[in-house]
């Protein structure tokens, strides 16, 4: 069956159910699970969800950001749930679900480069500089700045592991917004939650005021599906502290 059969079929019920009950006083939370190095899957879907809100709601600005109260993902799901709330600096999203798939695309041999490592170069890692360079791009302003948690137009969360303290680390906007001590530039939080052990180094980050670090590797070790944390979070009321 072709994808987009399959993730229409998904959806369906989604929309008949959600979209046409948009008014209802419950937080939506848009998950977005890792696995992989593509996110086919869920940019398929993304792309689809974002369509369908603009039919039904008959505006072709509106962006999934303006239907969920937060929305959490990691490794590959992160990055897109990163560029689907990132703040364009009007409060509105940097990305549409169809320019983020577009970029993901454009560059995923870039994103995931393939380098041998070893004595004899048969053990194949990604490039981390690679990785860097486009996640940069992705979440840099025009005058240069990088975004950091901070500016999102809707919560967001991360999860990583954190080798330091051998414990799951989750990057919240809620607590950036609490204490620069737990703001992180967004193309480092990717970083981190990207770190897959074996393809790439753990990846090590600090604040954006220096005081916290964390030398983390792949939050889908962890927390693949990361609606837990997102569940949790909202029911801690972090996200109407925001």
């Amino acid at each position: 069956m072709e994808l987009s059969k399959v993730t229409l079929e998904i959806f369906s019920k989604l929309e008949q159910k959600w979209l046409y009950h948009c008014e209802g006083k419950k937080t939506r939370v848009l998950s977005i699970d890792g696995g992989g190095t593509t996110g086919i899957v869920a940019g398929a879907a993304l792309i689809h969800l974002e369509d369908q809100i603009q039919a039904k709601t008959g505006d072709s600005n509106a962006r999934i950001a303006d239907f969920f109260d937060i929305v959490v993902g990691t490794g590959i799901g992160a990055l897109l749930a990163a560029m689907l709330v990132a703040d364009d600096g009007s409060g509105r999203p940097l990305f549409s679900a169809r320019d983020a798939v577009k970029f993901l695309s454009e560059n995923q041999m870039e994103l995931f480069k393939v380098k041998s490592v070893g004595v004899f170069r048969r053990r194949m890692r990604f490039s981390g500089k690679s990785m860097d360079k486009v996640l940069k791009e992705a979440f840099r302003r025009d005058d240069g700045r990088f975004l950091t948690l901070k500016d999102t137009c809707k919560p967001l969360l991360v999860p990583c592991f954190d080798l330091n303290s051998s414990a799951p680390f989750v990057f919240s906007r809620a607590d950036a917004s609490e204490t620069p001590s737990f703001d992180f530039e967004l193309w480092k939080v990717i970083r981190a939650t990207s770190a897959t052990p074996s393809m790439f180094k753990p990846y090590k980050l600090t604040s954006t005021d220096g005081k916290t670090s964390c030398l983390a590797v792949d939050g889908g070790l962890v927390m693949n599906n990361p609606t837990a944390a997102a569940v949790t979070h909202v029911l801690h009321k972090k996200i109407f502290r925001q």
